[in-house]
């Protein structure tokens, strides 16, 4: 019941925070919405919401005045900010060395100093703001306009006039329409000041109503635009008093048609004379317009009328009316009002899936109707198969992929101006609802993506799609339900399909729940289309069917090319285009299309002709068009005909010359100067130009004058001194005249030019600089009386005078080439005639850096291979065919060596730089894979990445011990543990094995750890026999081709203790907690310490059964010798022989013991079938699985203990094997390389006391491999066969007899021979061991040799301990066992001899030992034993057997 009550408060209070969250969910939605401004996402929904991005402010159309100062206002609302940049004409602009131009901290662009001249106008122009977010895309602003006020030039200027008091007078004064607002009125020199009655009309006009005395004076305009000022002519003003008589009345100055914009303000112009005074009203429409009451319409000075906010409803045409009671008259006005673009219906944020077709939506309106053009992320769309202009104004986009993401804008633009409107597409995953949005914003076909999803589960994959009709332009496809959902009632299915190698997916769905087919229209002929279909249920679309590819139908009943097409020219705007019906029409024509381009663009038009003619009109005049036919039947288009072209007839030009330009040369002649009309506008072959000119005094007669066609100027002479004249300029072709330019004016000089002195200085120097040229534009100076025959430009870095050119006075601008990149120029410019040069004029400029690159890119190298000189080093090679062939480098180039390893597959490249065509890789890991690439960098050229090639570094030795050692119990064998444990992280190669090292005393020295190898990467192990309720523990180490790695860190286990009796019947003693094993070889048989009085009860029964034992076995010896053949005679006598040399000491016997073979790799026991054969076979030799199984040979001597250690010791490694309680000293299998023998026997050696120190372990400079051994008996602590002679004990010698064997083999005499007694020196026991015979000296695999001593090993065993307390000796020198010095020997046949125990038989193991010494001194062996040889051996043995007696009793009783 508790537990009840706590799971219903736990529960409780998880509904509590369950609904604080929901409540949370409903509100953090709307929250985020209301911020990025989009609709809320519905709960649950993951999904990234639409990012707040726009312009705060965008630039707007500005004027500006040379030299003065302009910003260009633009700011933008991101998060993150978002980086500005502008762009000017479509470029974007560098304003990092831009020294007039810079960017403002909010954006905006500052220009100071605006530049302007005739030639050189780099600031005016169209201006666009372009503000860029990383994460989300690019917006661009409207584009704003800078125009920059000309020169100041007068079109018209005040005339002298007179006026009668009362009336209106007006005085013009027309300045070029960018100069209008700096035109100011003096009167008498004195700045006028207007009011009410004194108005300025916007061209200029200065209108005086109802003149009074004071108006009269003398009159002049002004145009103040930055430079100095500009004065018009000065004309006098009369008043007149009323002279009281009618006069005719007549208008001043007339409306004209003007253009405005909604929101302008408008003055028509309406000014009349006469007497009496005239009234002015307007009418519109038929209507008198109220001018009292209304506050937009204002009737100004004179007559004007002035409307304030142009609105679209004040279009019309204005009728202006003056009437003095005498007569009435009347001037008309058109009023056109235009609008700047606006948007109806702007783009709206979309969210879709990759696949989904959807539409921006965007409805203009304005005056003259706008054009739309689409930008994404600030880059142009242009229309194509995937991007469709639709409903004029809307964009579609079809198929979407993930790039199709980011920010869309519309651009509207007409005559007024220009706006923009954008959204943001946000394409999800599929896993994710699409919220509710407008319907209008996704096409039909994807209007079932709209229901958010529900959790639950989603349908399989419909089953069986297949084309169930293939044509040329459709396909039907049709599927079974999902085996999810059988019935599919409710299912609805989109089929998703794109064309073959094209990224773009479209998707069609079906029409209603349920249905199973779609059919696809719109397709290509002879196409590859992929095919895949999804069902969608009420929680979401489910998988996706395997993809089906289908190929589409060639269309092959179309018709043919029509022939005999041809075109000819009929108007300038008009051409017609006959054709024929095609020869193989394959059924009839249903129509024809008519393609037409215009030469040089890449736009096609067409239009629908059902006769075999058709005329084009409205097109361009003097224009070459390219024309094809494609004629259609049922079947759809047919082959497309060749193009023809023509071009339309030529036409007089539509616009005038341009540039006109006058140059005044003397008091009597002037030079006229032009450029042709635009190209577009020419209509023809211009064949020339006519010149007609005036005086510009009075209405004088035009002068005609006709020049060729390629002539730009023309010296006109013969004209008046201190005269104006007007000159306009035509242009001709063979159809007319067309328009001419404006009426320019100039002014002969009163007399002829000066020169008497020297020129002034020029009125202005301009210089632009680029990489390395300088344009140096000018003006002439202001004084132009004196004469200029040239101007002087001087140049040099740092000084002025480094260089000269000198240039025709015509020239105004000049390009100094061949410059030196980023360099400082110093530049001066005078005018020159005759007298001499001018007061120079200076300027400085730098030149730009050398940015750009070299367009022709690198060779990458090739035959790049690699080459491995180590676990961690590669060296890379290539070849340069850029290079000589001798492939020298002599440049400044250089090579980048790249390389990666695939394992992880995330892992970054890594980069160095080389000089040479080779490179040393180091640091690598090893045995891995990795693959190398290079490329070659020449200054700013780089060439692309070489082809791979690939290398795997060499092996090592493990750098990491293995990991995740346990141990653990097996279940039901308490004795028998199991060691697990994981490779090493850090293998550096294939494992090959591991090894085991065990122990009860963790301090103890590595060799004394029992080991236990492992073949192979089995990564779990058994190990038996061990003592109950005993600590071990237990280290790992791995090894590979290379060698052994570290060792693990020691993991402690402690067996189960005894559930019963152990081992043969007896109980195992408890060792206690603080029980640590014995250092040395002084333990009982199991290796665990017993009491006193066990001991001693054990030790009289061992040596009561021993000396029994010895008893039987001497009586049976001495009966086998008396038996024993010729052969064995002469053996025996080889054996005294040795032992009978002062080289060779000690008792020798017959029959050699066992050779152990130690394989490298395998740490495997086995044995060498040496045969007479020269070619000896390698055969297995059944080794016992435990020591129990081996009868060990004593190889001791009063009570001395020596035993032969193993332990790994990197190169140099023993073979030890401890004293464990439960455990044997001996690997189960172990393999013992000899790959020589010696050609003589080598002494053994006798155990000396004083030789007890670590150098008599092993000697490092000599032995390749030693290793020592240790064999214990676990039954018995007596050896199995021991024969000391009185002889050996005197001469403090040792003798190794044999035990009968039970073999039933014929030859089974179990023998042992010649163990011989050891120089004090120890000269000869060390040898080396040729294990590199076998293996590559270079590795360190940890091997089990054996100390080198003679090559008849014998097994060696512990001597009886001695009673009492466990004692621990130190370690022991060890007795060599093995010296080899000769790599060749014959081989020769020896008897196998089978080692026993006591108590009970095994079967014989077939041991292999090497061979005898050489014939010859074999054949002296055996003569010096017949010659040696005692016939009362039982007598010697007898007395050998007594000693033994004496020093067993000598044992038992100390």
């Amino acid at each position: 019941m508790a537990a009840e009550r706590g799971a219903r408060r736990l529960l409780s209070t998880s509904s509590f925070w369950l609904y604080c969250l929901l409540l949370l969910g409903r509100r953090a939605p709307g929250a985020a919405a209301a911020r990025s401004g989009s609709a809320p996402q519905a709960p649950g929904a993951s999904f990234r919401t639409f990012t707040p991005f726009y312009f705060l402010v965008e630039p707007v159309d500005t004027l500006s005045v040379r030299g003065s100062s302009v910003i260009l206002n633009c700011s933008a609302y991101s998060e993150p900010s978002p980086k500005i940049e502008w762009k000017k004409d479509g470029t974007f602009l560098n304003l990092v060395s831009d020294d007039r131009r810079q960017l403002l901290p909010d954006g905006s662009l500052f220009i100071s100093n605006v530049v302007h001249s005739k030639h050189n106008k780099p600031d005016e122009g169209y201006y666009q703001c372009v503000a860029t977010v990383e994460s989300l895309g690019t917006i661009v602003s409207r584009t704003a306009k800078l125009t920059v006020a000309g020169l100041p030039r007068f079109t018209s200027q005040p005339e002298p006039s007179s006026v009668y008091a009362g009336n209106s007078a007006i005085l013009n004064c027309e300045v070029n329409a960018d100069l209008v607002p700096f035109v100011r009125w003096e009167q008498n020199r004195q700045p006028l000041l207007l009011d009410d009655r004194v108005i300025k009309l916007p061209g200029g006009t200065l209108v005086i109503g109802n003149a009074t005395e004071g108006d009269g004076g003398l009159y002049r305009c002004v145009v103040e635009s930055g430079g100095p000022p500009k004065y018009s002519d000065e004309a006098e003003l009369k008043v007149l008093p009323d002279p009281e008589v009618t006069s005719n009345l007549v208008f001043l100055k007339q409306p004209s048609p003007l253009v405005r914009v909604i929101g302008q303000d408008v003055v028509l112009p309406c000014v009349a004379s006469g007497l009496p005074t005239p009234a002015i009203k307007w009418m519109k429409n038929e209507e008198v317009l109220d001018t009292e009451s209304s506050e937009r319409l204002v009737l100004l000075s004179g007559g004007s009328l002035e409307i304030s906010d142009v609105t679209e409803d004040d279009a019309g045409t204005y009728f202006c009316i003056a009437d003095n009671g005498n007569e009435t008259i009347e001037a008309q006005a058109e009023l056109t009002v235009q609008a700047q673009p606006e948007f109806l219906k702007q783009p709206t944020n979309i969210y879709a899936h990759e696949s989904m077709d959807i539409i921006f939506e965007c409805e203009v309106t304005g005056k003259p109707t706008p054009t739309v053009k689409w930008v994404k992320n600030g880059d142009m769309v242009i229309p194509s198969d995937y991007f469709k202009i639709v409903k004029e104004h809307n964009l579609q986009v079809l198929g979407l992929v993930k790039s199709d993401e980011g920010f869309y804008q519309c651009f509207a633009e007409n005559d007024v101006g220009n706006a923009q409107a954008g959204a943001q597409l946000i394409i999800l995953e599929h896993d994710v609802a699409i919220p509710t949005l407008p319907p209008t914003s996704l096409t039909s076909a994807t209007t079932d993506h709209l229901a958010p999803a529900t959790t639950g589960p989603l349908p399989s994959a419909p089953r069986d799609v297949v084309a169930s009709l293939v044509s040329t332009r459709f396909i039907k496809l049709t599927w079974r339900t999902p085996a999810s959902d059988p019935h599919g009632d409710n299912l609805t299915y989109s089929v998703f399909y794109t064309k073959e190698g094209i990224a773009r997916e479209r998707v069609e769905n079906t029409s209603r729940p349920g249905e199973m087919q779609v059919t696809v229209q719109n397709l290509m002929p002879a196409t590859v289309y992929i095919f895949r279909v999804m069902a969608q249920n009420k929680h979401g679309s489910g998988e996706s069917s395997a993809p089906l590819r289908v190929e589409t139908q060639p269309e092959v009943q179309l018709p043919g090319p029509a022939p005999n097409i041809r075109a000819y020219a009929v108007s300038p705007t008009s051409i017609t285009v006959m054709w024929e019906t095609p020869l193989s029409g394959n059924g009839e024509i249903q129509n024809y299309k008519l393609y037409y381009m215009e030469k040089g663009t890449d736009k096609e038009q067409d239009v629908d002709v059902s006769s075999h003619s058709y005329t084009l009109n409205g097109l361009k005049k003097y224009t070459e068009y390219s024309f094809r036919v494609v004629a259609y039947n049922k079947h759809g288009p047919g082959v497309s005909t060749q193009d023809v072209a023509v071009r339309t007839l030529s036409d007089v030009p539509s616009a005038a010359p341009q540039n006109l330009s006058l140059e005044v040369r003397n008091s009597k002649s002037m030079m006229i100067h032009w450029q042709p009309p635009a190209p577009a506008t020419q209509n023809g072959q211009i064949t020339g130009y006519k010149i007609r000119y005036r005086k510009a005094s009075r209405k004088s007669d035009v002068t005609e004058t006709l020049v060729s066609g390629t002539q730009l100027s023309q010296l006109i002479e013969g004209l008046d001194r201190g005269t104006e004249y007007n000159f306009r300029v035509a242009a001709l072709t063979i159809n007319g005249t067309g328009p001419a330019t404006d009426w320019l004016s100039a002014e002969t000089f009163e007399s002829d030019l000066d020169e008497t002195r020297v020129p002034e200085v020029p009125s202005s120097l301009h210089v632009r600089p680029l990489v390395t040229s300088i344009v140096v534009s000018w003006t002439p100076p202001e004084n132009q009386n004196i004469v200029v025959r040239g101007y002087a430009i001087g140049y040099g870095i740092g000084s002025p005078h480094a260089q000269t050119i000198k240039v025709d006075y015509k020239q105004r601008y000049y390009t100094i080439e061949n410059l030196d990149p980023s360099s400082h120029y110093v530049i001066t410019l005078k005018a020159f005639n005759n007298v001499g040069e001018g007061i120079p004029l200076y300027e400085s400029a730098v030149t730009r850096p050398h940015t750009v690159p070299d367009p022709t890119p690198m060779m990458p190298p090739v035959g790049v291979q690699a080459s491995i000189l180590s676990h961690d080093t590669v060296r890379i090679t290539w070849a340069d065919n850029s290079l000589p062939k001798h492939q020298k480098i002599t440049d400044s180039r250089y090579y980048t060596v790249r390389w990666k390893t695939n394992i992880p597959a995330n892992t970054k490249y890594k980069n160095a730089n080389a000089t040479t065509l080779s490179y040393l890789v180091t640091g690598l890991k090893p045995n891995t894979l990795y693959e190398f690439s290079v490329m070659v960098t020449k200054g700013r050229r780089s060439s692309t990445w070489s082809m791979t090639a690939h290398g795997t570094t060499f092996e090592l030795v493990p750098t990491s011990p293995p990991k995740d050692v346990t141990v653990v119990s097996k279940e039901g064998k308490p004795k028998t543990i199991i060691v697990n444990w994981q490779p090493p992280s850090e293998a550096n190669g294939k494992i090959t094995g591991y090894i085991i090292y065990y122990s009860t005393d963790v301090n103890a020295e590595i060799h004394d750890w029992v080991i236990e190898p492992v073949v192979g990467n089995r990564l779990t192990h058994q190990i038996q026999e061990l003592t109950l309720d005993t600590p071990y523990y237990f280290k790992i180490q791995a090894r590979n081709s290379k060698g052994m790695g570290p060792m693990s860190e020691a993991v402690q286990f402690r067996t189960p203790k005894a559930s019963g009796s152990g081992g043969k019947g007896s109980r195992l003693p408890d060792l206690g907690s603080d029980y640590k094993p014995p250092m040395s070889g002084s333990n009982s048989p199991h290796g665990s310490p017993t009491s006193p009085l066990d001991s001693n009860m054990l030790l009289v029964i061992i040596v009561s059964v021993g000396v029994i034992t010895i008893v039987v076995v001497v009586i049976i010896a001495v009966f086998c010798t008396r038996r024993t053949t010729s052969h064995q005679k002469k053996k025996r006598a080889a054996c005294k022989s040795v032992n009978g040399s002062h080289k060779y000491k000690g008792n020798s016997k017959d029959v050699k013991p066992p050779d152990l073979w130690i394989h490298h790799e395998r740490l495997e026991l086995k044995p060498i079938d040496k045969s007479p054969d020269p070619n000896p076979i390698m055969t297995d030799t059944p080794i016992p699985r435990n020591s129990q199984d081996i009868t060990p040979v004593d190889n001791s001597m009063d009570s001395n203990i020596h035993q032969r250690r193993n332990s790994y010791r990197g190169h140099e490694s023993e073979d030890s094997m401890s004293t464990l309680a439960g455990r044997r000293g001996m690997r189960p299998k172990m393999m013992m390389p000899f790959d020589s023998q010696p050609p003589q026997p080598v002494i053994s050696a006798h155990p000396i006391h004083s030789l007890d120190n670590p150098h008599h372990h092993f000697h490092s400079s000599s032995l390749a491999s030693p290793a020592r051994s240790h064999l214990y008996h676990p039954g018995s602590p007596w050896p199995t066969g021991t024969s000391m002679s009185l002889s050996d004990r005197a001469n403090s010698t040792e003798s190794v007899r044999n035990t009968p064997s039970t073999d039933t083999m014929p030859a089974s005499s179990s023998q042992t021979c010649c163990t011989d007694h050891q120089d004090p020196e120890g000269a000869t026991s060390s040898s080396y061991l040729a294990s590199s015979q076998e293996e590559d000296s270079g590795q360190s695999l940890p091997t089990a040799h054996v100390r080198p001593s003679h090559p008849l090993k014998s097994f060696a065993v512990p001597a009886i301990p001695p009673p009492g307390p466990p004692t621990y000796d130190p370690a022991l020198p060890s007795t060599p066992l093995l010296s080899q010095q000769a790599l060749n020997h014959h081989i020769h046949s020896v008897k196998t001899a089978s080692i026993g125990t006591l108590g009970r038989s095994r079967p014989p193991m077939p041991v292999v030992v090497p061979s005898a010494p050489e014939v010859q001194e074999t054949t002296r062996m055996l003569e010096a034993s017949e010659s040696s040889y005692e016939p009362d051996e039982l007598t010697k043995e007898m007395a050998h057997l007594e000693g033994l007696m004496k020093d067993l009793n000598a044992i038992t009783t100390a």
